[in-house]
């Protein structure tokens, strides 16, 4: 129990409320467990409630009618997803899948909004990481339609790097094959791209491990989202 309950002290949707909070929010989660590649919901189910990664990761991700795979995010320990269908009423937009083993607590949706209506705090809360998410999908669609691989992979990088609080190392979470699905390529493109700033001294590439050799060209090309001599 108090293992959870730091936990969810330390997830951005829980963050400052007092312990008194954290266990009502904790006595409302249910535990669940999936092992790598089983889904955790497919989009059109009902958004029964919504989820926070103790462990593992999740893949949120659309399917195109010709079968072509766009991963959206990735979710790691501490992060909610799903709760935007808690509020809107919807069905799930996305399909969820465990790409490792994982374990999520899971807050009910009716259980959830009562509990919210009766904490202003964790309203509040809800509302920052709600508006959060949406300029995330903001910055990915501005990505996949106005900048080209090299500039989407540079972009990924700095974040990763800020994620990870790295100076200029970073170490990759997911596959190279899932991380193309994510920058909306395919992983040849990915390769092909990553040896290229590789060539011209950007970065360094060692399995997962990527050394940022230079961190003002790599925000150049983030912003630009053009590697001159490339065909994107």
């Amino acid at each position: 129990m108090k293992n959870i309950v730091d936990i969810l002290a330390r997830t951005p949707l829980f963050g400052g409320l007092p312990d008194d909070q954290l266990q009502a929010i904790r006595a409302i989660a249910v535990t669940r467990r999936f092992a790598k590649g089983e889904i955790v919901f497919f989009e059109g189910q009902p958004g029964s409630g919504f989820y926070v990664v103790m462990s593992g990761r999740i893949k949120i991700f659309k399917v195109s009618a010709e079968g072509k795979e766009q991963i959206l995010h990735i979710f790691g320990p501490g992060e909610p997803f799903g709760e935007v269908p808690v509020f809107s009423g919807k069905p799930f937009p996305a399909t969820a899948e465990a790409i490792e083993k994982s374990q999520l607590l899971f807050f009910p949706k009716r259980a959830f909004v009562d509990l919210t209506s009766a904490t202003p705090s964790l309203a509040l809360n809800m509302l920052a990481v709600l508006s959060l998410r949406l300029r995330q999908f903001t910055v990915q669609i501005e990505n996949l339609s106005l900048k080209e691989v090299p500039g989407r992979l540079a972009s990924y990088l700095i974040y990763l790097a800020a994620e990870q609080a790295a100076a200029d190392t970073v170490e990759l979470t997911i596959s190279k094959g899932q991380l193309a699905s994510l920058l909306g390529t395919i992983p040849e493109t990915l390769s092909r791209m990553m040896a290229k700033m590789a060539a011209i001294g950007l970065i360094e590439v060692a399995g997962r491990t990527i050394r940022l050799l230079d961190r003002g060209a790599l925000e150049d090309l983030a912003r630009t989202g053009k590697l001159i001599g490339t065909d994107g």
